[in-house]
């Protein structure tokens, strides 16, 4: 960092109380109050060089050895730029750095010490430092941009901020092969001393130490030349980012309710749609875990809808680039029911990926299916881990795992682990809940092995252990029938409809139901369906004489529908539901054997 040295004298300025004096054999005769201190001064050194000071003083006062007090609150950069100002003119030893270079110029200005007034002034001086060493250097300019935010108004008219803007603009863009002055990089993994190249973004971290509005001017001027890629602009807002934004990734903020919170919290609002509005509109020029978290974070903050809704757009268009850690947000909202994870957020930008994705008209339509897969593949990665939160609500759960359309999921055996561990976390949910959430679930894409697991998975509504059954058995004739090419043989292809006729004979007739109702259960069941009681008392698979195993293709879909609403529409004992599970059971082992 560039330094200046002015005067030669040694400091003579010594302070009683609030006041400020210069040990001098001749007293004073110039009083000057600058807020709270008071400085006793002489004449002959600082009115010759202050056009302000002699505007002050009449004539009069000048040559006449009386005291005169004047009164300079309105000065900028207060009592330390004054005294600065002062110094000079008593010819005191004086250190000009990008530090101090704003207040002192700018008092120098306010005070009138220019050309006009003596050669060689102060604001001259100072000019020559700004423009030789300040504005040639890169930290120089950074740090007088920094101090540019206290007198900005000031800075701002003297042409301070916009020639620093200018300087680090240039500096920006020149190929890092070029770049010899010292930067500011603390990445983990790299060191200077040993480095082979410049990075190409070893400009990000000494530009987020400024304020948002000259970071602002700086990213636009930036972006406004096309000469740097969009990657690296994004590179610069992830920086500033996580240097004056909370890291909502891994927990949740803490929330203030005092005054100063309050005006933080607006920054914080401020500095966030300003980051958002200044992300390029090239898809990958920020990362989508980066997106999510500004969503998370516009929530948190309160930021305004049209931030909100243009994150979310900008996430959903690349929602296919997610990893499994990228969805991973805390719950920052304490309307979550103390969940660990944002679900909400997850399921919002998959809405906006499934719109746009629905948009497309791709060349390739291979291409869009291993698209939508991928993201079927993570939603239910997603779903695994979240289904371990004890306090996630089912409805969050099935409503995104209902989200994903069917061409998804080629194969719901992701889907399934991630229902088998909510209900496994969530043993007290009520038997509606259980229902809803393995209402999206398909039998039919169900690998043998999981249909295995899910025929023994006591968790499981009997539902959809009934239709598990189902489905393998068709699959099972389905097998059969291709090995059997002759027409008698043929007639196998049809027997899977057995299963429907059998399951309608399992529909209780009105007596029946009647005599159930009357506490008639001491009767033997109805042995005439699909399953019948033995002598022992035990359930068992019925079999149907071949005549009636019949029926066509979509007969034999609509025989699972008959049996959810025939076996499952009659309320059975525990007893029972335990009868044909085990039922259920013996007749997948016995088809998959075949």
């Amino acid at each position: 960092m560039k330094f200046m040295k002015l005067g030669t004298r040694p400091d003579t300025f010594y302070t009683e109380e609030a006041i400020r004096t210069v040990q001098s054999d001749v007293p004073s005769d110039i009083t000057i109050r600058v807020n709270n201190i008071i400085y006793l001064l002489h004449k002959y050194p600082i009115l010759p060089k202050s056009g302000l000071l002699q505007q002050l003083c009449p004539e009069s006062d000048v040559e006449d050895s009386s005291n005169i007090t004047l009164e300079l609150h309105d000065i900028p950069g207060g009592e330390d730029a004054f005294e600065l100002c002062a110094k000079f003119c008593y010819g005191i030893t004086i250190n000009l750095s990008a530090h101090n270079f704003v207040p002192a110029f700018c008092a120098s200005k306010f005070l009138q010490m220019t050309e006009a007034v003596e050669k060689l002034n102060f604001a001259m001086r100072l000019e020559i430092f700004f423009s030789s060493c300040i504005l040639e250097g890169w930290k120089d300019s950074i740090v007088t941009l920094q101090n540019t935010e206290r007198l900005f108004e000031w800075s701002e008219n003297l042409g301070i901020v916009r020639r620093c803007i200018e300087s680090i603009v240039q500096k920006i863009l020149t190929p890092p092969a070029k770049v010899t002055w010292s930067y500011t990089y603390t990445r983990p993994g790299y060191e200077k001393g040993h480095r082979q190249s410049v990075p190409k973004d070893w400009w990000t971290e000494d530009i987020s130490f400024l304020d948002i509005d000259t970071f602002r001017c700086i990213i636009t001027a930036i972006r406004s030349t096309n000469v740097l890629p969009p990657q690296l602009i994004g590179e610069a807002l992830h920086v500033y980012t996580c240097r004056w934004l909370p890291d909502i990734t891994k927990s949740r903020p803490t929330e203030n309710s005092t005054s100063q919170a309050e005006n933080s919290l607006d920054r914080k609002q401020k500095i966030l749609e300003t980051i958002v509005s200044l992300i390029p509109a090239y898809k990958g020029s920020v990362s989508i875990g980066f997106l999510i978290r500004l969503l998370g974070l516009a929530n948190f903050l309160g930021a305004s809808p049209v931030t909100k809704a243009e994150l979310t757009r900008q996430s959903g268009m690349q929602f296919e680039e997610a990893t499994l850690n990228d969805l991973l947000l805390p719950a920052q909202s304490s309307n979550d029911h103390n969940t660990s994870y944002d679900i909400d957020i997850v399921k919002t930008v998959l809405e906006s990926f499934l719109r746009h994705w629905k948009r497309q008209t791709p060349t390739n339509e291979n291409q869009s299916l291993r698209l939508i897969r991928r993201v079927g593949k993570l939603i239910d990665s997603y779903l695994q881990v979240v289904a371990k939160d004890a306090y996630m609500p089912v409805q969050k759960v099935a409503s995104l795992a209902e989200a994903l359309p069917r061409v998804a999921r080629p194969e719901h055996d992701d889907l399934y682990k991630a229902i088998n561990i909510y209900l496994k976390e969530h043993p007290d949910i009520t038997k509606a809940d259980r229902k809803q959430l393995c209402h999206v679930l398909d039998c039919q894409k169900l690998s043998p092995e999981v249909c295995a697991h899910a025929v023994k998975n006591e968790r499981l509504p009997l539902r959809t252990v009934v239709q598990v059954l189902f489905f393998e058995q068709e699959k099972g004739n389905r097998a059969t029938s291709r090995q059997l090419p002759s027409p008698e043989q043929f007639r196998g292809r049809q027997q899977t409809s057995v299963i429907r006729e059998d399951i309608r004979k399992l529909a209780l007739s009105a007596d029946e139901k009647s005599s159930n109702a009357k506490g008639t259960r001491n009767s033997s069941p109805s042995t005439s369906g699909l399953l019948q009681q033995r002598s022992d008392g035990k359930l068992q698979l019925k079999p149907e004489p071949s005549s009636k195993r019949r029926g066509t293709g979509t007969e034999m879909v609509k025989g699972k529908d008959i049996l959810e609403e025939e076996i499952l529409g009659r309320q059975l004992s525990v007893h029972e539901k335990a009868q044909v599970r085990r039922v259920s059971e013996q007749s997948y082992s016995k088809g998959r054997e075949r």
